[in-house]
């Protein structure tokens, strides 16, 4: 079965096709760590990790890089406003970053480089494109990328150059695509910097932000690597002027695969302070939602699609995960004899429709319908006492397989509520009742569990006690 993916350079599907039998390498932009990672940010760790993950399932061995920017225009501007030193502002919210990763269940990278532990590289790669005409120092004393240089450049954003007015140069880290124009690649220190500041055959001064993921992903992947991943908004300028360093410096393409997922919303509007729906993992958190059920959430739609985020949504992820623990509980406890036979069908065809969808480009739809289909048959096998312990034992090792990829079930940790024996003994009596067709005790039974805060449910293998 192959992966398909849309390659943003292209705009089309693309059959994923490695450089390498077997081996994805694969670079996907990291925080900028000044402030705790927010949902929106997590929306894109997350669907790198769907991406990574489905690699595995693929059995694909996968080489991630993730970067972690501790030096640009934001860290040093909030570090000084903390009265604290670049790197332990940064170490904070390094820490954190790793934490919530942990709290997601993200499968971690490779490598987590950082950009001030590889300034010697990003100098090395500026100077060759000095030494090629694609770099030149300013009157400023920084050192600027010639975009004119760079026939191509735009191509990954479409950018039309004809209509660009040549010979601006932009200072500043990020600016917007109407602002097309010679970038930093080397930025001379000034006061603003504080203590900021690094020698370099152009003076001492430090990188650019765009420079720093070339260099690193040189370092770790190659000139030319199969896949780099991030959020719609690094494509202009971050991830076209990495494509226009990269390729000017080494002569190669610089990468095969452009995905990008687009934007989270929170309940409908763009996320930001000023409208007071921004949200931190941590604040969701506080909230009493469990990273599982975050984790949920992150992963509900397809990625190149926007994300609405809702406190709802979230509501309704942590029942869901409840059902599926009770499912768990349920599939352990039958005891039934048999071969598995009657279980083979279902857990096939929800493996196949699974597997189909997360190589049609993440389709996350689809397989999270093959989830809910498996959920929903397994059910009316039980409800009907068809399904035999071996059956049940495949089920639950399917559910095992899809958590290769969705990280949220917890198979194994899935326990009984903690019932008091005194309810276990009136739902016997109820069960008991009914047996022998004295509904009335029955009735009378239901509604004393009832009272005390408990329901159960009939089967056809017994009985389920559940909390209200």
């Amino acid at each position: 079965m192959t992966l398909k993916f849309f390659n943003t350079l292209d705009r089309k599907l693309e059959e994923f096709k490695p450089l390498h039998n077997n081996e994805v390498r694969m670079y996907t932009c990291g925080p900028t760590v000044y402030n705790f990672a927010h949902i929106g940010n997590f929306r894109a760790y997350m669907f790198e990790d769907l991406l990574r993950r489905t690699f595995k399932y693929f059995g694909y061995k996968v080489t991630q890089v993730m970067n972690l920017t501790d030096v640009d225009d934001k860290t040093i501007r909030d570090s000084q406003a903390a009265g604290m030193s670049l790197e332990n502002f940064t170490g904070q919210y390094k820490q954190a970053f790793f934490e919530d990763l942990e709290t997601l269940n993200i499968d971690p990278a490779e490598f987590y480089p950082a950009a001030t532990d590889h300034i010697a590289e990003m100098i090395e790669l500026i100077q060759v494109l000095v030494d090629k005409g694609y770099g030149y120092q300013a009157e400023d004393g920084s050192v600027y990328y010639r975009i004119s240089k760079f026939p191509e450049y735009g191509k990954l954003a479409k950018i039309d150059m004809e209509n660009q007015r040549a010979g601006v140069r932009v200072k500043t880290d990020e600016y917007a695509k109407d602002s097309v124009a010679d970038f930093a690649l080397w930025k001379a220190w000034d006061q603003n910097d504080g203590d900021v500041c690094w020698e370099s055959p152009w003076g001492k001064g430090r990188p650019g932000w765009h420079i720093e993921c070339s260099a690193m992903a040189m370092k770790y992947l190659g000139k030319t690597f199969d896949m780099h991943t991030g959020g719609i908004d690094n494509m202009f300028p971050h991830h076209e002027d990495e494509i226009a360093q990269s390729e000017a410096a080494n002569g190669c393409r610089y990468v095969n695969y452009w995905l990008h997922c687009a934007h989270l919303i929170v309940n409908g509007d763009k996320m930001s302070k000023s409208a007071g729906n921004f949200y931190t993992l941590r604040d969701c958190e506080k909230k009493g939602y469990s990273g599982q059920a975050l984790r949920w959430v992150l992963l509900g739609a397809h990625y190149r699609k926007k994300l609405n985020f809702t406190f709802e949504a979230c509501d309704q992820a942590e029942a869901a995960l409840k059902k599926f623990s009770d499912l768990f509980v349920r599939l352990k406890s039958v005891s039934i004899e048999g071969n598995g036979a009657e279980a083979e069908t279902i857990v096939q065809a929800a493996r196949s429709s699974f597997k189909a969808a997360l190589g049609d480009d993440l389709n996350i739809s689809e397989a999270l319908a093959a989830v809910y289909g498996l959920q929903h048959e397994v059910n009316k096998l039980m409800d009907a006492g068809k399904l035999s312990s071996k059956g049940a034992q495949a089920v639950l090792e399917q559910f095992r397989d899809f958590d290769r990829v969705f990280a949220l079930f917890n198979v194994d940790e899935a326990v009984k509520e903690d019932i008091p024996d005194a309810i276990l003994e009136m739902a016997r009596k109820r069960f008991d009742a009914r047996k022998n067709k004295d509904f009335a005790t029955a009735d009378a039974m239901r509604d004393q569990l009832k009272e005390a805060g408990w329901t159960v449910e009939d089967a056809a293998d017994g009985f389920r006690v559940k909390p209200l």
